[in-house]
């Protein structure tokens, strides 16, 4: 196994595109082409975190929290950000951050903690927009089913929880091919005329170009006639934040005191209480007070997040109950997330998750 074989795989599933302008996800130290055998999955890379890397062998550190956001002039050891890089190089283990492009995917840091939860129904709380292409192909009427076949397997066609989506509409192509084609139909110099499909698909930003190579492999046309237009939609599998029900409704209360089992909480700051149970829960691995809003709309009972700050809470306004329950908290199911995922893709590779609580809040 080399890196590039564990950052390919992670950066398919979650690319570094639906990463915030802030944000630093992806190779922060190391080298692609590096032998790996194993990797530590972690929140947070710091100094004895890398300590817990050398110990088990592993030459490559996986975590959720970048530990560069801003350019480094100097590595002298000075700081603690300084101190983890140095390390890291002087024992040849490579550092790779996968950050808000996993918290800004359906199947990312959210949905771990919807899982936690018992979450159904769940849906993107602010979802993306600027993700998705219309593309548009002109295919002959007896090839449809094959170039249907291969767009759909490479990404193309689900609107939501719907697949293998596509609109048609029928009409006659022409064309002349010169003395440098070579026409699947027709004959060079003659201008032919042939019934054709109009065939429209959403692609998702990130499946672009898989969806073109597939389309071109499929299509009968040595030129094909196609179109990508980039939409305003929003993307429903992608965006911050998360909202889903529970099963059946819960006393607030005895809902709050799962939620501080369930997460290993020593406390939970919340708003007042409201005089009605608890269906619809809206949640957001780390710092999501900026959500909130998003989830007085969507009509959710309850927010989940962490880093809210004072005057933050009287936002709430008696819409909902605000319930920061602290960002590492929220976020701490992470790295099984991430290790379920290699494991799948794996099966031979060395998978370890991190023995150490790298909070560093403490609380009397």
């Amino acid at each position: 196994m080399k890196v590039a074989d564990i950052v390919h795989y992670l950066e398919a599933t979650f690319p570094l595109s639906l990463q915030e302008s802030y944000d630093n996800a992806g190779l922060i130290c190391g080298r692609m082409d590096q032998e790996v055998s194993g990797a530590l999955l972690c929140l947070d890379s710091i100094e004895t975190t890398v300590d817990e890397a050398i110990s088990k062998k592993c030459e490559l550190i996986i975590a959720h929290h970048p530990i560069v956001f801003k350019g480094l002039k100097k590595i002298t050891g000075a700081s603690y950000v300084e101190r983890v890089i140095e390390k890291c190089i002087l024992h040849g283990i490579s550092l790779y951050a996968i950050h808000t492009n996993l918290d800004n995917h359906i199947d990312g840091v959210n949905a771990a903690i919807a899982k936690r939860i018992g979450l159904v129904h769940q849906r993107i709380l602010r979802p993306m927009s600027n993700q998705l292409y219309k593309l548009v192909v002109y295919v002959p009427k007896d090839a449809l089913n094959t170039l249907d076949q291969a767009i759909f397997e490479a990404g193309a066609g689900s609107i939501g929880n719907y697949s293998d989506c596509h609109f048609r509409s029928e009409g006659t192509g022409t064309f002349r091919p010169n003395d440098r084609a070579n026409p699947t139909i027709g004959s060079t110099g003659i201008r032919e005329e042939v019934q054709e499909y109009r065939v429209e698909y959403l692609v998702p930003k990130m499946q672009l170009g898989n969806v073109l190579r597939a389309m071109t492999n499929a299509h009968p046309y040595e030129e094909v006639a196609h179109e990508i237009i980039s939409i305003e939609n929003k993307d429903p599998r992608l965006g911050a934040g998360l909202i889903g029900e529970l099963a059946e409704k819960v006393d607030a209360l005895t809902f709050l005191k799962s939620l501080k089992s369930s997460f290993n909480c020593q406390v939970i700051r919340h708003t007042a209480l409201l005089d009605k149970p608890i269906k619809t829960v809206a949640l957001c691995g780390g710092a999501g007070s900026f959500l909130l809003s998003d989830a007085i709309r969507a009509k959710a009972d309850i927010f989940i997040t962490g880093d809210f700050k004072y005057h933050e809470f009287f936002d709430a306004e008696k819409h909902l109950i605000i319930a920061d329950i602290g960002h590492f908290e929220s976020e701490q199911f992470t790295p099984q997330l991430l290790a379920e995922k290699l494991k799948e893709k794996f099966t031979k590779f060395a998978v370890h998750l991190t023995d150490l609580n790298t909070n560093p809040i403490n609380y009397l």
